[in-house]
């Protein structure tokens, strides 16, 4: 290994040793940490996304309507799947390890000498810095920005949008945001920022709670009704959907796409540029976004992989998997701080064979557990203590034709990716 190699292996064991540091809510850090950088966010217009279920779906619906439009977009969210790079994208083209090493030791000497101060910064918000400053590289002329958790206190809550965007809002990350929606939606609505649009999709109560402050806020907002959407097809492709008395098509599985890419149209028309510029390429976006693992059939297998991990993402799952594919043997791992009762009680109806596993993480519910919750909606439970060891068994198990889904965590969806032999998506 040559010393350039070498300095790049240290410099991103040093990236990465930095998740021991956990999660800590705040923006005096990377506030701090960009103020040293010389606040890149303030060189490209921002779309500031948040929510609990389908912020990333609309970030990248959002950021394929703008790239089909002509401009260089800049998208950063969060979590990957295989690789880290996937947190951060130009154009559809990851960053590289050789970027991820120079960023960050660029970035290394100002937080080294912050942590002096007593300011130790997390991992999460120096990534978040990383992001920025490698857009302000990169001359993006747009960023689309995925919100961490909860809104608030995300690192990314730096930025003064063009518009900002709140998605769904569900019960999540209880033990940092609150143990209620309208605890969680003031968290979310602490993106809104004086002045600038903010488009929601919330019904009561958080919707409520949104209107509040952006009223407080002086900020514009705009409430897309989910009965304002009507999905005609529901489809393996996406659905097809009106919407503002226009048909749409979008390239994501299931019903619940329809209201991201309502929720991202709306958010589009608010930018300056829109009639000119944006209007012509919606549909063009709409057809070429790529947002892996929802719902989605891995090529050339019967293995549909999704990330569903809410109570309210599971409503609309089983409902699309349901209209889509009928009964399905499912492979099932979650996350000890998740709704495992609501998920269980969910995902059972679907369900021919459950097959229950351990995603590979610490924060991981113990297999036995989580079958001992499935049993009561679902009594043939089988265990298994991987996800691919699964995977094989719910092959076994399932018929001629039919489909396994594998679902409940990130994590869970990961394993599926690399026992499948995927490396990249």
């Amino acid at each position: 290994m040559n010393s350039e190699s070498e300095r790049r292996e240290k410099t991103l064991k040093w990236l990465y040793g930095l998740q021991m540091h956990g999660i800590k809510l705040g923006l005096t850090n990377i506030k701090e940490l960009l103020r040293r950088m010389h606040d890149p966010q303030k060189n490209y217009p921002i779309v500031h996304v948040a929510g609990s279920d389908g912020k990333g779906s609309s970030s990248a619906i959002i950021a394929a309507v703008l790239r089909k439009s002509g401009y260089r977009v800049g998208l950063y969210t969060s979590p990957h799947l295989l690789n880290f790079n996937e947190r951060i994208a130009v154009d559809g083209q990851f960053i590289t390890d050789d970027e991820v090493a120079d960023f960050a030791a660029a970035l290394r000497p100002h937080i080294d000498d912050m942590a002096e101060s007593g300011l130790s910064c997390t991992f999460f918000e120096v990534i978040t810095a990383m992001a920025l400053c490698y857009f302000r590289e990169k001359r993006v002329q747009y960023a689309v920005l995925e919100v961490g958790m909860g809104g608030r206190f995300d690192a990314t809550n730096v930025v003064t949008p063009a518009v900002s965007v709140i998605n769904n809002i569900s019960m999540e990350h209880t033990e940092y945001l609150g143990d209620t929606i309208e605890k969680i939606a003031i968290e979310k609505a602490g993106i809104i920022k004086p002045g600038v649009p903010c488009v929601t999709i919330n019904p009561e109560p958080a919707y409520g709670i949104i209107a509040a402050v952006a009223a407080e806020r002086g900020a514009p907002l705009t409430r897309v009704q989910a009965s304002d959407i009507t999905v005609k097809q529901n489809t393996a492709a996406g659905p097809v959907f009106d919407y503002g008395g226009e048909e749409y098509r979008v390239a994501i599985p299931g019903r619940n796409e329809a209201k991201n890419a309502a929720l991202a149209i709306t958010a589009l028309r608010q930018l300056p540029e829109y009639a000119d510029r944006i209007a012509p390429h919606v549909h063009e976006g709409l057809a070429a976004v790529r947002w892996p693992c929802r719902l989605e059939r891995q090529p050339g297998t019967e293995v549909i992989v999704d990330v569903t991990h809410t109570k309210a993402g599971s409503d609309g799952l089983v409902t699309d998997v349901r209209e889509i594919y009928g009964k399905v043997v499912l492979v099932f791992g979650v996350l000890k701080d998740k709704d495992v009762e609501g998920l269980c009680r969910n995902l059972a109806a679907i369900a021919s064979g459950v097959v229950v596993t351990q995603p590979v993480t610490e924060r991981a519910k113990p297999a036995a557990e989580t079958a001992a919750v499935m049993r009561k909606y679902f009594p043939a439970v089988e265990t298994a203590p991987t996800v691919a060891a699964a995977l094989a068994r719910a092959v076994e198990l399932k018929e001629p034709g039919e489909m396994i889904l594998v679902t409940g965590s990130f994590y869970t969806a990961e394993g599926a990716l690399r026992c499948l032999g995927r490396t990249s998506y």
